[in-house]
């Protein structure tokens, strides 16, 4: 258990990647982490898309800094993009996702491959250029990109925990603690 809580407490999002692509059991433990991700009701309405062919990475990679209103790369040169996506018909689709989301970049840390969220799959997959993307991948209408989950092995010095802000906890029942 110790682990796991300085794991939670150490993670941070990296945004300088080494072009090794991550190691297959690597890869595989990490997307397990995401399948475990609670959901509302245990429905596991989100889906997981990996892509690492570095083509098709660049292009995601240039719709995500179109909707941004940039030239650079949002993926940072990350080797693997792991895109998030939850149906939203389903009430807790962003929560779902979104845990997905923590699950993957928790399991990474811990099995040491860096990663970040990065923005706009929404957009990105509304798009009618992302609409046929995700059709071509199988992803159905129903669902909405949550997120985009970069990961790789760091470049570099890995970035140091920041101190936690005051106040971050408010206990409601003062008398108790």
């Amino acid at each position: 258990m110790k682990d796991t809580l300085l794991d939670l407490k150490t993670r941070r999002s990296i945004r300088s990647f080494k072009t090794e692509q991550i190691q297959e059991e690597v890869l595989k433990a990490i997307l397990e982490a995401g399948m475990y991700a609670p959901t509302g009701m245990n429905v596991q309405s989100p889906l997981m898309v990996v892509v690492q062919e570095k083509e098709q990475i660049k292009k995601l990679s240039e719709l995500n800094a179109k909707v941004m209103g940039t030239q650079t790369d949002p993926f940072y040169g990350a080797p693997t993009v792991v895109i998030v996506f939850a149906d939203k018909n389903r009430r807790t689709y962003i929560e779902d996702g979104s845990l997905v989301m923590g699950n993957l970049m928790n399991a990474a840390h811990a099995l040491g491959i860096g990663s970040c969220w990065i923005h706009r799959a929404r957009e990105v997959f509304e798009s009618e250029e992302g609409r046929k993307i995700a059709r071509e991948w199988g992803v159905s209408e129903n669902y909405i990109g949550i997120g985009n989950c970069v990961l790789g092995y760091v470049e570099g010095d890995y970035p140091e925990t920041k101190p936690r802000k005051e106040n971050y906890i408010i206990y409601a029942d003062k008398k108790k603690r």
